[in-house]
């Protein structure tokens, strides 16, 4: 005799059935893939203490990119730590848009289009910038140089080529940034200083 079992309901899957029936079209396990990380991405968010809209399109573009990724994940199974991941890449994103930290490589020729002045304002607020970061601790630079480059590293190399544990990544980084923000805003290394 068989002992009958219950049926599976969609909040019972695991990730990697979520993300397959999700990548399907099926828009109940989208929903219970937003139901359960919802506030995990939210919490990352926050933690960056971006203005509500600003915080608001973040979390829209994390989960954006996993609709863009839904099929391409290597490990539906560690889907939380994706999302974490790439909310705070977002974060960091919209960080450079707004304070027009935007990756500039040393040698970043400047915008034809810009006047003179522009161009050479852009030109110093860079090279503060990156005198700051030269100051920094060697891994400090190391953080700073893989997390904002133009193709940002995954937090799992950076993990590794610094040796820190990848859930003091995000820690160090904000520390790293409010320190560079700091030593900015009180005009350290400026121009003649």
């Amino acid at each position: 005799m068989t002992v009958p079992t219950a049926p599976t309901t969609i909040s019972t899957l695991g990730n990697a059935e979520l993300v397959e029936l999700a990548a399907q079209g099926d828009s109940r396990a989208w929903a219970e893939i937003v139901l359960r990380y919802r506030g995990l991405v939210t919490a990352v968010v926050r933690n960056f203490r971006l203005q509500d809209a600003d915080a608001r399109d973040a979390e829209q573009r994390t989960w954006l990119r996993l609709v863009e990724h839904l099929r391409s994940l290597r490990d539906p199974d560690r889907l939380g730590g994706w999302l974490s991941t790439t909310a705070s890449r977002e974060c960091l994103r919209m960080l450079r848009e707004a304070q027009g930290l935007v990756a500039v490589e040393m040698d970043a020729v400047p915008d034809p289009e810009s006047g003179v002045e522009e161009r050479v304002v852009d030109a110093d607020t860079a090279a503060r910038l990156w005198r700051i970061v030269a100051a920094l601790p060697p891994r400090g630079r190391m953080i700073m140089n893989a997390l904002f480059a133009e193709e940002p590293l995954p937090y799992a190399e950076v993990a590794q080529s610094t040796g820190i544990p990848i859930g003091s990544l995000g820690p160090s980084r904000a520390r790293l940034i409010h320190r560079v923000r700091r030593s900015f805003e009180e005009g350290a290394f400026a121009t003649g200083a």
